[in-house]
């Protein structure tokens, strides 16, 4: 990216994303709602994967992606400092979190193994969870809970009028 190109106000970052389905499906989201996709490596798949491409759809060309090696790299090309991290083990709500600073990063792991304790632990990053409302459910699919907490952030930037 340029860098006479603004830095959009609102970022996702999945750290070690395991399904390919799952990263398309947040890919169109970040398309459709002008956030920056980072994706933290390893990953689970290849970019060039067809169910990531399917689940994108047409709307690759318009996903502002940036794929970085490790999350040392991720956090030394960045100049980040609003991480809100997103985990079934945290213990506060999301509903209490304030996601209206900019750029927002908001920061979540991958499928299986979850955000890695190093990332949760990094920079003080506030961890928050989607309430589940029955035990039956161990967390939320991932590119679900990465919409919720999308849209959270818009809604309490008032973007969504």
């Amino acid at each position: 990216m340029a860098d006479a190109e603004p830095t959009p106000p609102l970022h996702v970052v999945l750290v070690q994303p395991e399904i390919p389905p799952n990263t398309g499906s947040i890919a169109r989201l970040c398309a459709a709602t002008a956030a920056r996709l980072h994706l933290v490596k390893p990953l689970g798949f290849s970019l060039e994967d067809r169910y990531l491409r399917r689940a994108g759809l047409d709307y690759w060309p318009h996903v502002d992606l940036q794929v970085h090696e490790d999350w040392a790299g991720f956090r030394h090309a960045t100049e980040a400092r609003a991480f809100v991290g997103f985990s079934a083990r945290a213990t506060h709500s999301y509903l209490d979190a304030d996601l209206r600073c900019t750029p927002l990063y908001l920061v979540f792991g991958g499928e299986t193994r979850g955000l890695p304790d190093a990332v949760r632990e990094a920079d003080g990053m506030a961890v928050w969870r989607i309430p589940l409302l029955t035990p039956h459910v161990r967390s939320l699919n991932l590119s679900n809970a990465v919409s919720i907490a999308v849209y959270e952030a818009l809604r309490q930037r008032g973007a969504l009028r």
